[in-house]
């Protein structure tokens, strides 16, 4: 059984407001959803709104700065451990609060990447791991392509597992969006089947354009469903885009491809 869960930065953008939006995805029928970090708004903003939709909350990202200015992180800045150490504190309150179990830990962007951004990207992944492990939630790690996000620190999936593997935990899982996938290494019933056994977490979105499933793009979605499904894959589905039109209108791909919310 498929499910979905709207993400609140992408999606019902119908209102500006984070907080209204979670009203938005309950009103189209979502039992869940997803969301970036809710910076400018308190826990307890959040947690009503979350409480008084009536959803469940799956994610939520790493507080990482003003995602509008391009700042996503500091996972894997040299000097910035504090920070991140203060920034992953934070986001766990928020998660308790909204009973989310998975923080997708965002790595960063950068200008030059030297072995000493990897080392520490890697010391501070280990250490989430086992802040997580006592909390009992999972870490994501994403890449993600340098057309949609220029300069961001992950985007190579072989690099991500290889970290996966080593750091050994749990808690500490490949978040695997198919339209990143698509964009850096295509390939994509092999790469889905491969990267399996790391995933815990996915998204979808339209390549190139991010909109819905259905739009014309290079992604054939009701077979991608079923190649998930088919290699294992149970959990919630991240809906990642941006809608071509109105957000509830566009949701009737869902009963299209036979699946329900």
């Amino acid at each position: 059984m498929m499910k979905f869960c709207a993400n609140l930065a992408f999606m019902f953008t119908e209102s500006s407001n984070i907080l209204e939006r979670y009203a938005l995805a309950k009103d189209a029928g979502f039992k869940a959803v997803e969301s970036g970090f809710p910076l400018g708004y308190s826990i307890e903003q959040v947690k009503q709104a979350k409480e008084a939709a009536g959803v469940d909350q799956v994610l939520i990202n790493l507080k990482t700065g003003d995602v509008t200015k391009g700042e996503l992180g500091v996972t894997a800045v040299p000097g910035k451990e504090n920070e991140f150490k203060d920034n992953l504190q934070i986001t766990i309150s928020y998660a308790k609060a909204v009973g989310a179990k998975k923080i997708h830990i965002m790595a960063g962007k950068l200008e030059n990447v030297s072995p000493q951004h990897w080392a520490t990207y890697e010391n501070n992944l280990k250490y989430a791991a086992d802040v997580l492990k006592t909390e009992g939630i999972l870490g994501v790690i994403e890449p993600i392509n340098q057309h949609s996000v220029p300069k961001y620190f992950l985007s190579d999936y072989g690099k991500a597992v290889d970290i996966i593997k080593r750091i050994d935990s749990d808690h500490l899982k490949l978040q695997l969006d198919i339209f990143h996938l698509q964009h850096i290494v295509g390939d994509l019933s092999y790469n889905i089947k491969n990267l399996m056994p790391y995933v815990g977490h996915v998204q979808i979105a339209q390549v190139p354009n991010r909109n819905e499933p259905d739009t014309p793009g290079e992604i054939n979605y009701k077979y991608i469903l079923e190649h998930l499904q088919n290699n294992g894959y149970d959990d919630w589905i991240g809906l990642e885009y941006k809608p071509a039109g109105n957000t509830k209108t566009g949701l009737k791909w869902i009963k299209d491809y036979g699946y329900n919310l």
